[in-house]
């Protein structure tokens, strides 16, 4: 796994978080690969052997591109031999305006969208090994579509508390920092993303404690909770097994397990 990431141009830092990069390898048989929830909006173009989600309905191929909104538990893809990825990593708040797309609750969205010029370019540039310029060519799409992308003010302050606090500040604090009632917020917010501050903080807050775990799977989970603002232990292991699936114990020893083998850093990609 080669996983890098890069900063977004500095007019598009309150839009975009960062701009990444991965190949994987996988099998000659189809490989199942698990993508955990966390407080950010995906645009994914991916090259080389097909890509599919799990459904209820069974394994559905995926286009490039499409977008991963925010999950509520984990989604499951599906590909084999090399799979090569750039994400354009987006705050929930933003994604929705940057695509000009109406917000919805999806959690991994197949879209029809002009964005899907991009993949004839970037495949060429990959096929060179060239991944400075292909992620150039998607910073240039941005720049040039879409050069007055920033969030309103309002959106920007409310959101930079969130992430400053990593999801742990209460609603009312977060209208705070924004300079707004917690009634305007909420409405902003939705029409802004689909999802509620709360939806989006509680993302935002299990994020904090999966990277922690990720890190330091000998943590204790009374002192996480603590510090991350659960009410108890209790109360982070029913909003971690909520969004993962699973225990944070049981994270915690699946991290162990596969910290030498997998990376040294916690990435949304976790091959079973």
């Amino acid at each position: 796994m080669h996983h890098q990431e890069f900063e977004p141009p500095a007019a598009l830092a309150e839009t975009i978080k960062c701009l990444w990069y991965d190949r994987l390898e996988f099998g000659a048989a189809p490989t199942a690969f698990e993508v955990q929830p966390d407080g950010y909006a995906e645009i994914i173009f991916y090259f080389g052997s097909p890509c599919g989600v799990a459904t209820p309905a069974g394994v559905q191929r995926l286009p490039s591109p499409f977008m991963v909104g925010l999950l509520n538990q984990p989604a499951h893809f599906y590909a084999q031999n090399r799979l090569e990825i750039i994400g354009i990593r987006c705050f929930p708040w933003t994604v929705f305006d940057l695509l000009g797309l109406p917000p919805a609750q999806d959690g991994v969205r197949v879209m029809r969208h002009p964005i899907a010029g991009l993949q004839a370019p970037l495949a060429q540039w990959l096929e060179a090994g060239k991944i400075a310029e292909a992620l150039a060519e998607v910073k240039r799409y941005f720049l040039q579509r879409h050069p007055d992308a920033a969030p309103g003010p309002l959106l920007a302050k409310a959101g930079g508390a969130m992430r400053a606090a990593g999801g742990t500040l209460p609603v009312s604090q977060v209208a705070a920092a924004a300079h707004a009632t917690v009634r305007t917020l909420e409405r902003r917010f939705k029409q802004a993303a689909g999802y509620t501050v709360k939806d989006i903080s509680s993302l935002m807050r299990f994020e904090q404690a999966r990277n922690h775990l990720w890190h330091h799977p000998s943590a204790s989970l009374a002192g996480l909770a603590h510090e991350l603002g659960y009410t108890d232990q209790a109360h982070l292991s029913r909003e971690f097994k909520r969004y993962s699936g699973t225990t944070p114990a049981a994270f915690a020893r699946k991290a162990r397990s596969r910290q030498q083998a997998v990376s040294p850093d916690f990435v949304a990609f976790l091959q079973d």
